[in-house]
C-alpha cells in the first residue's frame, strides 16, 4: 500500500479565517473528503483552544481583525508546542513580498483566493503527508537512539565483566565489537534510506502532476486572451454591463499577472523538484560493489536532511553554512555509507554549536557568529605525511574538511573521540558508535583516512581523505 493511501483522508485540520463563507466553504470542502475540521473565526480564539487539541495542519487568513495571520504564524512558530505544526497560508494578497513574508515567519505553502478545491484537496493532502511521515521518522529515531543507548550500556557493562578474560577472548570481543557496529550502521541507515526514499517518491507524484499541467495551462490562458481579442475587434462596444465586468475584474492587470503566477508556481514545482532528487540521492541504497559518486551531491543531501536543525529559533539565530567546493572527480565508493559519514560529523558539529551556544541571549549567539565550513578539493600524498592506514599506493586523493567554530575538545577527548562506546553527551543522547562506524568506513570500506584537529573553546576539523 502507497503512503499517501496510508495517510490520505485523515488528519484533524484547524482553519483559521475571520469571513464565515470561508469557514463554511473550506469546513464543507475537507469534511467531505474525511478530515476532522475545526473551524476558528479569529487568530486570539485559535491560539487559546490549539493546546486543547493540536491539529495535523494549519490554514491561516492574513487579513484579520484584531490580529492578523501573520502575527498567529509567529505565535504559533515561537511556541515549542506548536512550532512543528504546519501552516498553509490561504489569502486574497497576491504580492510577491506578502508571500515572502508568509514563508520567512514559517509558513510551509501559499494558497492564493479564490482558490480551487481541488488545490486545496491536493495542497492539504501532501503536507499532511509530508508531517505524519516526518513526525515518523523523528518517533523511529529517538527509539532506535534509546535503544543502541541501552545497548551500549550493556555492552560497557560487558566489557568490565570480562577485562580479566584472556587473550583469545578479547580478540572474539573485537570481532564481535566490529560485527555490531556493521549490523548497526546497516539498520539504521536501512531505515532512513527507506523512510527518506519514501518520502521522496511521494512527492514525485504531485509534483509530476503539477509539472504536467502547469504548461498547457498557460497555453490555455493564451488561447483565452487571443479569443477576447477576437471578441473585442468584432464588437468593440459590448455593451456597459460587459464593460463595467471588464473594470471590475481589472482585465489589463489580469492579462499581465496571470502568465507570471503561472510562471512563479513553476519555480516552486522545480524547487521541490529537486528536494525530492536531494532526498533520493541521500537514500540511495549501496550495492555489494563501489559505484562512481559525486561526493557534493552527497553532502548537500545530508545537509538537506539536518536542515531543520540549522534554522534560526526561539532561542538562537541560524547557523551558517560556509560552502568552498573545489573541482572533484566522481570517485567509486559505497555512497550510502559515506552519506553516513556526513551525517555524523555535520550532526557532531551542530552539536558542539548549540553546546556553545548554552547560557547566552539571542543576540550574543549572533555576535558569536556560529557556522559550519566545508571544504573540497584535490590532496597529493607527500611521504612526510600521516597515512598510517590509508593506502599510500594511491597517489592522488580526495579531501572533504568540515570544521566549526564551537566549543572544541580536550586532548583527552580528542584522543578518545573514535573509540567505540565514547561519547561526550547525556545519557540517551548518544551512544558513542558514530564516530567508530565513522571511522570503520572511511578506513576499512575506503582504504581512507579521517583525522580530526580542535582546539578547546576555538572549535574542530574533521579531514576525510579518500582515494580516487
Amino acid at each position: 500500500m502507497k503512503i499517501e493511501q496510508i495517510y490520505a483522508k485523515s488528519g484533524k485540520i484547524l482553519v483559521i479565517d475571520d469571513s464565515p463563507s470561508n469557514l463554511k466553504i473550506l469546513m464543507s470542502l475537507l469534511s467531505e473528503q474525511g478530515y476532522t475540521v475545526r473551524p476558528m473565526p479569529s487568530g486570539k480564539l485559535a491560539l487559546q483552544g490549539i493546546h486543547l487539541d493540536y491539529p495535523d495542519l494549519i490554514l491561516l487568513d492574513i487579513e484579520m481583525p484584531d490580529m492578523d495571520g501573520y502575527q498567529v504564524c509567529q505565535c504559533l512558530k515561537e511556541d515549542e508546542r506548536t512550532q512543528d505544526i504546519p501552516v498553509i497560508f490561504v489569502s486574497a494578497y497576491e504580492d510577491v513580498l506578502d508571500k515572502v513574508k508568509a514563508f520567512e515567519l514559517g509558513g510551509i505553502d501559499y494558497i492564493t483566493k479564490p482558490f480551487q478545491p481541488e488545490e486545496i484537496l491536493v495542497r492539504v493532502q501532501n503536507h499532511l503527508v509530508l508531517y505524519k511521515l516526518k513526525k515518523g521518522l523523528q518517533e523511529k529515531t529517538e527509539y532506535q537512539d534509546k535503544k543502541l543507548a541501552e545497548q551500549n550500556a550493556l555492552l560497557q557493562e560487558m566489557n568490565q565483566q570480562l577485562s580479566a578474560a584472556n587473550q583469545e577472548l578479547s580478540r572474539n570481543l573485537a570481532e564481535l565489537e566490529k560485527a555490531q557496529l556493521q549490523v548497526v550502521q546497516a539498520e539504521k541507515m536501512s531505515t532512513l534510506g527507506q523512510l527518506v526514499g519514501g518520502v521522496a517518491h511521494e512527492i514525485n507524484n504531485p509534483v509530476s502532476f503539477l509539472m504536467g499541467n502547469i504548461q498547457p495551462a498557460k497555453n490555455y490562458v493564451v488561447s483565452l486572451f487571443s479569443l477576447l481579442d477576437l471578441y473585442a475587434e468584432a464588437f468593440p462596444h459590448p455593451g456597459e454591463k460587459i464593460e463595467n465586468e471588464i473594470r471590475e475584474i481589472e482585465l489589463d492587470f489580469l492579462r499581465e499577472d496571470l502568465p507570471m503566477l503561472l510562471d512563479s508556481m513553476n519555480v516552486g514545482v522545480e524547487r521541490i523538484k529537486n528536494i525530492s532528487t536531494s532526498l533520493r540521492t541521500f537514500s540511495r541504497m549501496d550495492r555489494e560493489y563501489k559505484v562512481p559518486f559525486n561526493l557534493h551531491e552527497g553532502i548537500d543531501s545530508t545537509l538537506l536532511i539536518l536542515k531543520h536543525r540549522l534554522k534560526s529559533n526561539q532561542s538562537r539565530p541560524e547557523i551558517g553554512i560556509v560552502k568552498n567546493y573545489g573541482d572533484l572527480p566522481e570517485i567509486n565508493c559505497f555512497p550510502g555509507q559515506l552519506n553516513q559519514v556526513f551525517m555524523n560529523l555535520l550532526a557532531n558539529a551542530i552539536d558542539a554549536l548549540e553546546e556553545r551556544s548554552l547560557g547566552h541571549t539571542f543576540a550574543e549567539i549572533a555576535n558569536l557568529k556560529n557556522r559550519i565550513c566545508l571544504d573540497t578539493g584535490l590532496w597529493q600524498y607527500a611521504p612526510s605525511q600521516d597515512l598510517e592506514s590509508a593506502d599510500r599506493s594511491q597517489e592522488q586523493w580526495v579531501f572533504v574538511k568540515i570544521s566549526d567554530n564551537g566549543t572544541g575538545m580536550t586532548e583527552e577527548v580528542k584522543q578518545r573521540f573514535f573509540e567505540q562506546g565514547f561519547t561526550t553527551k547525556g545519557v540517551g543522547k548518544g551512544t558513542g558508535l558514530g564516530m567508530a562506524i565513522a571511522r570503520q568506513i572511511v578506513e576499512e570500506k575506503h582504504g581512507g583516512k579521517i583525522t580530526c584537529h580542535s582546539e578547546l573553546g576555538k572549535g574542530t576539523e574533521f579531514t576525510v581523505l579518500l582515494p580516487i
